[in-house]
């Protein structure tokens, strides 16, 4: 390791010194290198394994990995969906002294990709309706904690499944700021004009190469992205007003609410000086009511589709086998008679196609499958065997997904061999 090589990190895997930071990262050997599919980017980005993590590796300056280091830290701690930093590596050179672009280390998070690996071969309608509704979704959580993005793209976002839908993450944050006093209705306009002309834009590209199906409109994508994120936020910090004998109202809210996947800390509730009417305006936690109610009873940890998926199922089976009234017990049998017997089902070799919160919910969406075609309900036991030969063994493997070293790139899968499953499309 050179002596003027300098370190900013939380912890520090031993493995990390012995990466080759005398050599500019565009010539990284190969056995420094994990293939993984990347974004397009400005700057040049590798992949690399630590002792349990991969890492992403990215070239700048040491102002701006050391910015966004500390930008990253502090969405993490506000609960932001994003990236884990890792670290920040200055003071490079060359075999010959001559310095070297600093760099900023990132954790890759397993089972996400970037959204041009998302699709086999072109992208569809509902699969472009699903990016840009968790692309709105995202924004307005970083909106919420103060956090002005100033790039808002796909290409700077990752995307996890999240059953049916998709969950995302923010990956590049070089070009934000947070501001503790929150943001201004002008700071947030302008984030969200940024989104609508880059994803119109990269809708467009995708056009240009001949990946889009007939019936995806750029700025019709676009459009929509601006019009699911005003519908979000005013439905987490609108006003209401309402009749006192409608105070029913006010369930309603919270239930809304609770739908999107957020919680309410508390609600500011006034009522008209002659005692009519009564308005409301509710506190927000966050986003993962679901998630959060899975992680207290069962401690499963899953993205909040997952969760919510999931808590249907353990309510029907509350309900089907009347075994407890008590929530947490039925849970725990839930977990360990249900939940886990299909996690544990899965060969070795497959487990890292999806994630298990993902795989139970595929199996779940399998069975409705299968017993719409058969007409009546079939075992799970039977749904599982069907399911690991007929869908999962044909999948890409999501959590290691190769390819060529490139900025850009497209996984492609094929649709022959045997019975193909509608996610198998995505």
């Amino acid at each position: 390791m050179p002596d003027s090589l300098r370190i900013t990190a939380a912890e520090i895997d031993p493995q990390l010194l012995t990466l080759p930071w005398r050599i500019p990262l565009a010539d990284w050997p190969s056995s420094a290198i994990v293939k993984l599919p990347k974004g397009i980017s400005r700057h040049i980005v590798r992949f690399s394994q630590l002792s349990e993590t991969v890492i992403a590796v990215k070239e700048t300056t040491a102002e701006m990995a050391q910015r966004e280091y500390d930008l990253l830290g502090a969405l993490q701690r506000l609960e932001a969906p994003c990236v884990r930093r890792v670290a920040v590596i200055d003071g490079r050179t060359d075999e010959q002294g001559r310095p070297l672009p600093a760099a900023l280390v990132t954790a890759h998070l397993k089972f996400s990709m970037p959204y041009r690996a998302l699709f086999t071969q072109t992208l569809r309608p509902d699969t472009a309706t699903r990016l840009v509704d968790a692309l709105a979704l995202l924004l307005v959580r970083v909106h919420k904690v103060g956090f002005r993005w100033g790039d808002v793209s796909l290409s700077n976002t990752l995307f996890r499944r999240d059953a049916g839908a998709f969950a995302a993450y923010l990956v590049d944050a070089e070009t934000g700021d947070i501001y503790e006093g929150g943001l201004t209705d002008g700071q947030r306009e302008h984030d969200i004009d940024i989104a609508r002309t880059n994803i119109a834009g990269e809708i467009m590209d995708l056009e240009a190469g001949g990946r889009v199906e007939i019936g995806v409109d750029a700025v019709e994508v676009a459009d929509q992205l601006v019009a699911t994120y005003r519908e979000l936020w005013s439905a987490l910090t609108e006003a209401q007003s309402f009749a006192l004998t409608e105070a029913w109202r006010i369930t309603e809210r919270v239930e809304r609410l609770n739908a999107l996947g957020f919680d309410i800390d508390e609600m500011t509730i006034e009522t008209d000086p002659d005692g009519t009417r009564v308005s409301i305006q509710p506190k927000v936690v966050d986003a993962g009511h679901h998630r959060r109610r899975l992680l207290r009873l069962t401690g499963l940890d899953a993205e909040e589709n997952q969760a919510r998926r999931l808590l249907n199922d353990l309510d029907e089976y509350r309900s089907r086998t009347a075994r407890s009234r008590d929530e947490d017990v039925a849970a725990h049998e839930w977990l360990t008679r249900v939940f886990e017997p299909v996690v544990r089902a899965i060969p070795y070799e497959l487990r890292t196609k999806l994630e298990p919160a993902e795989v139970f919910h595929q199996v779940l969406e399998h069975r409705w499958h299968l017993s719409q075609q058969r007409g009546a309900s079939v075992p799970l036991a039977e749904t599982l065997t069907s399911y690991i030969r007929d869908v999962l063994r044909h999948r890409r493997d999501e959590a290691t997904i190769m390819g060529p070293l490139t900025e850009t790139l497209t996984s492609t899968m094929s649709t022959t061999g045997p019975t193909r499953d509608w996610r198998d499309l995505v």
